[in-house]
């Protein structure tokens, strides 16, 4: 395509990210086209209200409420589906590679639930679908992946994928303070949706572990095929006893994969990390993301994950490599284009998901507690590597809190639920993983 070459650009969805976006693309689009080597133009935006007031000042021209008049509009190039959900998102996201589109999207939700449907989608009508923006707001982390460690199998990928679970654990430890005042004075910062049930309950996570593990691995992973476990349940005197043990406290993506067994586990859970690893020090609304590579050993990477303008980053830079693609005819839309009839590696079974325990349980105050808990754990070959105990806040109870040798998940969930049915155990109990990954 010739060096004048323009390229149209539509934009689904002028919400934080949208107006970010066509904020910042307006602001450094002479240095991008130099770049790039075309023209970029903002041709039109899809809203909800176009009666709406809005930061960004768009000519009422190019605004329109609906989505798919910019999907199927043979003059736009690039479809950027920013509308959030998954219902109007697929839609429109279809609409468009189906007309041999590039679509862009910051939707971790869509490609985890519809992820499969959509690649094929768009290697059936030659459209291509970039989506650096879905995991981890400006970390490159997708194109690191994809492109920078392509030469490497990947054993382990963890790290901190939510800022707003990040940013109340790190308040939690610093202040000593409940998860509830902590969630209620990230709700006023504006840090915490008003459900946060989505980032708190670890659902966000495991929708960026899933883009991940594809990734990485080539396999689609359903949340419910993996361990999804949230915060709520930790306690200030959590984070004290892991100090004694020289620990802090992330919520963690953990997507690992035994090449000998062929297995791949995706997880999402509260993890114990040793005070002296980086991603233990990574602290407020940042995240962080650890990848191990079989021929180029663990690289690191940390930024802001979230935000108008760290994802507004991740997008323009989608928009650029598009640019890149329709100019040139070539870039970083081979990803994910595998001979599909080549078996995917199985899911571990629960039995080889293997690390060490942390548990709490709130107990009665009284002889012999410690031993019954331990024949229970005995019974499921459940070794005990530590025991602290501490006072706890209710009358005639203690509260013990046990680590484990190397176990596996199989024999911690029954061991679990025989403990909640002990007399002794007030409370169910409550069970971190520690991770152990140097």
């Amino acid at each position: 395509m010739s060096d004048s070459m323009t390229v149209n650009i539509g934009i689904c969805g002028l919400g934080t990210v949208g107006q970010g976006v066509w904020k910042h693309l307006t602001a450094n689009r002479a240095d991008l086209e130099r770049r790039v080597g075309v023209k970029l133009n903002l041709a039109r935006a899809a809203v909800r209200d176009l009666r709406k007031t809005r930061a960004v000042k768009i000519p009422a021209a190019k605004l329109t409420d609906d989505s798919f008049s910019i999907a199927n509009d043979p003059s736009i190039h690039i479809v950027c589906e920013l509308i959030g959900g998954t219902k109007l998102a697929r839609e429109v996201t279809l609409t468009a590679l189906r007309h041999g589109k590039i679509v862009v999207s910051a939707n971790k939700a869509l490609i985890c639930e519809h992820g499969a449907e959509i690649i094929s989608t768009a290697r059936k009508h030659g459209g291509h679908f970039f989506f650096e923006a879905s995991v981890a707001g400006g970390i490159p982390i997708i194109k690191a992946i994809r492109e920078g460690l392509v030469a490497n199998h990947f054993p382990r990928i963890y790290g901190i994928l939510n800022g707003t679970c990040n940013y109340i654990l790190t308040q939690m430890e610093d202040q000593d303070a409940p998860y509830a005042d902590v969630l209620a004075e990230a709700k006023r910062l504006g840090y915490a949706e008003a459900d946060e049930s989505l980032d708190v309950d670890g659902w966000d996570t495991a929708h960026k572990a899933a883009v991940l593990a594809w990734l990485a691995h080539g396999r689609w992973v359903k949340t419910d095929q993996m361990i999804v476990e949230g915060i709520s349940r930790i306690t200030p005197a959590d984070f004290k006893n892991a100090s004694v043990l020289g620990y802090g406290i992330k919520l963690l993506a953990v997507i690992t994969r035994d090449f000998k067994r062929d297995e791949l586990s995706v997880r999402v859970h509260p993890t114990l990390l040793p005070e002296g690893n980086v991603i233990a020090n990574v602290s407020g609304v940042f995240n962080a993301v650890s990848v191990t590579g079989d021929v180029v050993g663990t690289t690191l990477y940390s930024g802001r994950g979230a935000g108008q303008d760290a994802t507004a980053s991740a997008v323009i830079s989608d928009i650029a490599d598009a640019a890149s693609l329709l100019k040139h005819g070539k870039g970083a839309h081979l990803l994910g284009e595998a001979d599909e009839s080549v078996p995917t590696c199985r899911l571990a079974p629960p039995e080889n998901i293997r690390c060490r325990y942390y548990l709490r349980l709130t107990v009665k105050d009284e002889p012999g507690v410690l031993a019954r808990v331990a024949s229970v754990m005995a019974r499921h070959r459940i070794s005990i590597a530590s025991v602290i105990q501490n006072p706890s806040e209710y009358s005639g109870a203690a509260s013990l809190v046990l680590t484990t040798h190397e176990s596996n998940e199989r024999a911690m969930q029954r061991t679990l639920r025989q403990l909640k049915a002990l007399g002794s155990v007030l409370e169910d109990p409550v069970l971190l993983r520690i991770g152990d990954f140097e």
